[in-house]
């Protein structure tokens, strides 16, 4: 039995009620969604392996690509998260997925017809992506109403443990699978993966609370500045975003120059590269796994920067990597980032989700990743125009090193001279925003 089976059924016989293990929606959820991101992990090797091998783009250009696939969260997450908060957010999450089914089908039919281009692949990234920012504000959103607010510590470290486990067999699947019928062929496990979490959230039971009707008379405008007053005047969450933001600015960057670092600078055959990218699901498995004992351990509020400057330091020496076993440094580094990426997440996202108003999760959530995911773009672009002006591995270093060094941002903060977390005082009501003519409501 794993460390989260225990901790979650010593939760449950603790408070008398059963644990997540028992919880029949929940469970639908979380497995629809890990087939899902297994999918999904198949083609973050798929897509920059066509842009690479196949259609032999540019360092500039794959850096675009990577950029496109998050683009979608710096231009429409505040809108999608007021959007999401007047809706039933598992309606949303159904539609999404259809979505998503269609657009990432249409890379394996183009290419079977011989008709796909770099435009295309631009297309689907960018399109993808808003189906992406729609559900992961819905899904971040939807959790907290399937679970007690007590149990969201553990859902989020299952949730996290599972994904990461998908992201490690994910790209040595996308890896296996774009050698036997190429990086475009390999791309329909991701759709179909698609189409099995539609068919899990359909099955879930759990009805959640009906939008306020308030929200309804209220102007779109609004609803998004209530958002933003709440996270930007909330002292910790801040702190979290400003922290969260600068990491993955770095990260954007690492994603753009790890197929080309491996590939170009270490020459690793494209149907490993599945298998060494896999060293960061290590990480990140071990680190959902044990997030919770770490929290109780540690504190939860000196977690939050423990984390990332404690346990994320060594990861740097994934840019040192060298052809040969040398190879092996740098999915030792990625694990190090992945396990103190997970441990850091878990714990940040259990803390917004709890401190947050229900009639304010949606858009919570929304301006959380319009900043925190607004960054991934310009990283994307940024590790692409440095690659080229420096080259592949100082850029890659820069990167590594960067993501370690946001932690500063919580650490020179209240939560360096705390253990744990105090419980909120209440957020200010939000300054009355005037209606602004023609605003869509």
């Amino acid at each position: 039995m794993t460390e989260v089976a225990k901790a979650v059924q010593e939760a449950g016989a603790e408070t008398g009620r059963p644990g997540l293990w028992r919880q029949r929606d929940f469970l639908l959820l979380w497995s629809g969604q890990t087939v899902s991101e297994m999918g999904s992990a198949v083609t973050q090797v798929a897509l920059p392996l066509l842009a690479v091998v196949s259609l032999r783009e540019s360092t500039f250009q794959v850096g675009l690509l990577t950029a496109a696939t998050t683009l979608a969260f710096a231009v429409i997450a505040l809108p999608a998260g007021a959007m999401v908060d007047g809706r039933e957010k598992r309606s949303v999450m159904i539609v999404c997925n259809l979505l998503r089914l269609v657009i990432i089908g249409s890379v394996p039919v183009a290419a079977a017809f011989g008709v796909l281009t770099m435009a295309q692949l631009y297309v689907v990234a960018v399109a993808a992506g808003v189906c992406s920012v729609f559900f992961d504000v819905s899904y971040q959103s939807y959790v907290p109403s399937l679970v007690r607010s007590d149990d969201l510590m553990s859902a989020n470290g299952k949730l996290g443990t599972t994904q990461a486990f998908a992201e490690l067999g994910g790209p040595s699947v996308g890896g296996g699978l774009a050698w036997l019928v190429g990086a475009a062929g390999a791309m329909t496990a991701d759709a179909v993966s698609y189409a099995v979490s539609v068919l899990s959230i359909l099955g879930i039971r759990t009805r959640e609370e009906p939008p306020s009707a308030r929200l309804a008379e209220e102007t779109l405008r609004r609803r998004i500045a209530e958002g933003l007053t709440f996270v930007f005047g909330h002292g910790i969450l801040r702190r979290v975003v400003a922290c969260t933001a600068t990491a993955n600015l770095f990260n954007g960057m690492t994603s753009a120059l790890a197929m080309v670092f491996l590939v170009r600078v270490l020459h690793v055959r494209p149907a490993l590269t599945g298998l060494v990218l896999a060293g960061a699901a290590v990480g990140g498995i071990v680190g959902g796994v044990f997030a919770g004992r770490l929290v109780r351990r540690i504190g939860s509020a000196r977690i939050i920067w423990v984390s990332m400057l404690v346990f994320g330091a060594p990861q740097v020496v994934a840019a040192a990597a060298w052809q040969g076993w040398g190879v092996l440094l740098f999915p030792l580094g990625w694990g190090v980032a992945g396990f103190s990426g997970m441990v850091y997440n878990v714990a940040q996202l259990s803390y917004r989700q709890s401190v947050t108003p229900p009639e304010l999760m949606g858009r919570m959530n929304a301006a959380v990743r319009w900043v925190v995911w607004g960054t991934l773009p310009v990283g994307g672009v940024l590790g692409g125009v440095l690659g080229t002006l420096v080259g592949v591995r100082p850029a890659l270093a820069l990167s590594f090193a960067g993501a370690w060094a946001a932690g500063w941002f919580v650490f020179f903060s209240p939560l360096r001279r705390l253990r744990d977390v105090p419980p909120p005082a209440p957020a200010p009501a939000p300054a009355p925003v005037p209606a602004a003519p023609g605003v869509v409501r």
